[in-house]
């Protein structure tokens, strides 16, 4: 009994150590069960690289990073152990790129196959280094940020120029309402100085249009006469008269079908309806332009050089 309780311990200590050995392998990205190759690289800088990432060829997994270590007596250029299928065929000019594994972060290294043969274990691999996304959006990035620097410093330059804009415009609206209430004052003022006045203009005005109604009386008879004698001189020319207005007619009747085809300036203006829409949506938008600017007058005299969020513009 006692020796088959030993037994049992023996057993299980050895299984817990095989699961442990396995196991650590296993997260290391060993694959314990097959037989692969060393292959090495060297790179000036690997830029976060670690042991287990993985090695591709044509994006299919044929390997593991199996040991990264920095090498003093090389100018500390680091030394990446690469462990590879047996199933790959490496020729004998390939290169191991060292490029981004994803778009949020990661290295792997790109086998690029090149040459013939097959090159034998435990050789050196040419390396070289592939521009990820965070130097490109570092190399975008700085002129961006100077020509933003350079920007803000205009914008305080501007800035310092619309210090007292508001004190001017305070004074301007202030003195602007004194003028109105003082020209309100002086025309009431001058209505009730003058009423009298204006009492003695209403009643001659009276006076005036009964004298020109009696006047009109007699005038009519004088314009009854005046008419039988045009009437008279314009029948001598009515024949040329109507010539000339034949033509005149002529003349309006093309000018109107040139325009219903939308012939000529007039036309265009007649038949085409974008000069009203244009002239419409700026009438439009300079009256939003004034409201917001009555409504949020900092936003157009008050600049932040510090990206300060402003209120949207009014509808």
């Amino acid at each position: 009994m006692f020796q088959s309780n030993e037994l049992k311990v023996g057993f299980l200590a050895l299984l817990a150590f095989l699961i442990l050995y396995f196991g650590f392998n296993f997260l290391k990205g060993n694959d314990v069960f097959s037989t692969a190759r060393i292959y090495y690289v060297e790179y000036e800088n690997v830029d976060g690289l670690m042991v287990s990432n993985q090695v591709m060829v044509n994006g299919i997994e044929v390997g593991k990073v199996k040991k990264v270590e920095i090498q003093p007596a090389k100018a500390n250029k680091i030394l990446v152990t690469l462990r590879l299928s047996q199933d790959i065929v490496i020729p004998d000019k390939t290169v191991a790129v060292l490029s981004d594994g994803a778009l949020l972060g990661g290295k792997i290294i790109r086998l690029r196959l090149e040459g013939k043969g097959n090159l034998v274990e435990d050789s050196f691999l040419k390396g070289e280094t592939e521009v990820g996304v965070t130097a490109l959006l570092k190399e975008r990035a700085i002129p961006v940020i100077a020509n933003a620097d350079s920007l803000l410093v205009s914008f305080r330059q501007i800035s310092n120029k619309f210090d007292h804009t508001g004190t001017y415009l305070n004074t301007l609206l202030k003195t602007s309402n004194e003028t109105v209430s003082n020209i309100n004052g002086s025309v009431n003022g001058i209505v009730a100085d003058n009423r009298a006045n204006i009492a003695q203009i209403s009643s001659n005005m009276k006076t005036l249009s009964i004298d020109l109604i009696e006047t009109e009386k007699q005038l009519r008879p004088l314009l009854t006469k005046f008419n039988t004698v045009a009437d008279s001189l314009n029948a001598l020319k009515i024949g040329k008269t109507l010539k000339e207005v034949d033509a005149t007619v002529l003349s309006l009747k093309k000018i109107v079908q040139g325009i219903e085809r939308g012939e000529g300036s007039a036309g265009k203006l007649i038949k085409n309806d974008s000069l009203y829409l244009g002239l419409n949506k700026t009438l439009v938008d300079l009256d939003k332009l004034l409201l917001d600017f009555r409504l949020q007058p900092k936003r157009y005299i008050g600049i932040s050089v510090f990206g300060k969020k402003n209120t949207p513009p009014s509808n």
